[in-house]
């Protein structure tokens, strides 16, 4: 029996967008959806061209650029949005026209001020001219999740004899269980006669966070098409995640006995990209692509892993594209994972030193949410936190504006060479970097930068700010923190304790 592809219909671009702050340029819209393509996204949204004259244009781009998914555009039910969209999506090697209206007697009765009998002729009719310009039709019927289900087969029947290759089914609002929503779609399937014609698709909301069950539930019970958004962003709480139901069914491929276009290993690097774009942070819990999808400081589970990852991951990392899992060492973690990290780290010790050392790790860890590789260093080699400094920063200053390239100039001492003082200037992207830049060509140190915080410590114009930072050096992470009122000097302390604390341990080994 051949087994059946799900269709991905990612609307990150449209529904997402609609999340609030989360709205994105033209250029960062193109970039997203060649990234959606990379990632094997059958069908990407572009838009709503008749919502404004720049979503039109990135629309009408998007079409121009994307050569392998289908590029849809969204329009209400009449001809001037439907020839909008098609005026926009005509470009695409596979055009789509996606058309919405509501079905349920709340949204036809308060929104609309319809009858039944009046939006099933608006459905037909919007149907037809759509599928004059276009031969790819959908129509979703909206607030299907709380519509009456004998005219929501009405409806369905009707508009796939206008045209519709595809009928949506959206949740709309988030308030359908996922058996429910299933047996909604079984439903549909046996009562429409010719639902054999078209693929049904769902488009499930995450106000009772049960997008994706219900988006899962609708795919056992015979949904060939999901809608969702990269990361779950959109509209109030958001949509079913693309990542979240993609990586079910890889990982429960015997369960759903389906298959799909997408590229597990490009699901990070996109989740990296749209939550930068669109300045919306992914939650560090998030399942799949969170900072702790793939953590471990539990020292049950972290002794699991370091003996069998399946123990504890249900997932290879390296499937949705994270490198390698991650045993954050805190008050939970046991010995062996601290045993492993202090091996890794290039030290050999005898078994009571070890235990001497988790004691003190011990202590530590009810202080420190996390305790970082140069904190372990520090208990190994207990005089290294005395140490005086290799490199000191005598003097940085940088500029930066709209009409000129970032600039700065450090002056260190190098507290190893006599206290001999050298001087660099760098430019860069913005003042931090240009700074960070200069210090590298005085301290020449193989280092580099893996994440970056800047928090005020205090109110008012004159706020401390505090910068925390993490940098990789031979495979090891150092941490740096640096106060000062100006941003700059504090990014220029942290990052200059991060190199002193590498510089430091380079020296003992």
């Amino acid at each position: 029996m051949k087994q059946d592809k799900i269709i991905f219909f990612d609307t990150t671009l449209r529904d997402g967008e609609q999340s609030p702050g989360a709205s994105m340029n033209f250029q960062e819209k193109l970039l997203v959806a060649k990234q959606l393509e990379t990632l094997g996204v059958d069908v990407i949204e572009a838009g709503f061209p008749i919502s404004s004259p720049g979503d039109f244009e990135s629309v009408k781009a998007i079409a121009k650029a994307v050569k392998k998914s289908s590029v849809a555009g969204l329009a209400r039910a009449s001809e001037k949005d439907i020839k909008a969209a098609w005026d926009a999506v005509k470009y695409a090697k596979k055009p789509r026209i996606h058309i919405f209206l509501a079905t349920s007697d709340l949204h036809i009765e308060k929104k609309l001020q319809k009858t039944r009998a009046q939006i099933l002729e608006m459905a037909v009719k919007a149907v037809k001219y759509g599928k004059s310009l276009c031969k790819d039709i959908e129509f979703s019927a909206e607030d299907a999740g709380r519509s009456d289900m004998d005219f929501l087969c009405k409806v369905v029947e009707a508009v796939i004899n206008a045209g519709a290759s595809t009928v949506n089914i959206p949740d709309t609002v988030g308030y359908t269980m996922p058996a429910e929503f299933g047996a909604k779609i079984a439903e549909i399937k046996k009562r429409v006669p010719n639902i054999n014609k078209a693929i049904i698709s769902v488009h499930c909301h995450n106000d009772l966070g049960l997008a994706v069950a219900n988006s899962l539930s609708a795919i056992e019970n015979g949904a060939r098409q999901v809608e969702c958004t990269i990361n779950g962003i959109g509209e109030r709480a958001g949509n079913a995640s693309l990542e979240e139901i993609a990586m079910a069914i890889k990982v429960r491929p015997h369960y759903y006995n389906v298959g799909h276009n997408i590229n597990t290993k490009e699901i990070y690097k996109t989740s990296k990209l749209v939550s930068s774009l669109t300045g919306v942070a992914v939650q560090v819990n998030k399942a799949v692509v969170g900072a702790n999808a793939f953590a471990h400081e539990s020292g049950i589970h972290q002794d699991g892993v370091l003996k069998s990852r399946e123990t504890y991951e249900i997932m290879n990392p390296a499937d949705v594209g994270v490198p390698e899992s991650s045993l954050v060492l805190g008050k939970h973690s046991g010995r062996h994972a601290l045993f492993n990290r202090i091996k890794s780290l290039g030290y050999k010790l005898e078994s009571k030193a070890l235990e001497q050392i988790f004691e003190k790790f011990k202590v530590l860890a009810d202080k420190k949410k996390v305790i970082f590789d140069d904190d372990i260093v520090a208990l190994i080699e207990e005089d290294a936190a005395s140490e005086k400094e290799i490199f000191s920063l005598v003097y940085q200053s940088a500029t930066s504006g709209t009409a000129t390239i970032p600039t700065a100039t450090v002056r260190i001492t190098d507290n190893n060479k006599k206290d001999k003082v050298l001087q660099e200037a760098a430019c860069g992207v913005g003042p931090v970097d240009a700074t960070y830049r200069a210090i590298d060509k005085i301290t020449k140190m193989d280092i580099k930068l893996t994440d970056f915080s800047l928090k005020a410590v205090s109110s008012g114009v004159d706020a401390l700010g505090e910068v925390f930072l993490k940098a990789k050096h031979k495979g090891m992470i150092f941490s740096g923190k640096g106060t000062s009122t100006d941003i700059v000097e504090a990014s220029a302390k942290a990052y200059m304790q991060a190199i002193n604390k590498a510089k430091a341990f380079d020296k003992k080994k």
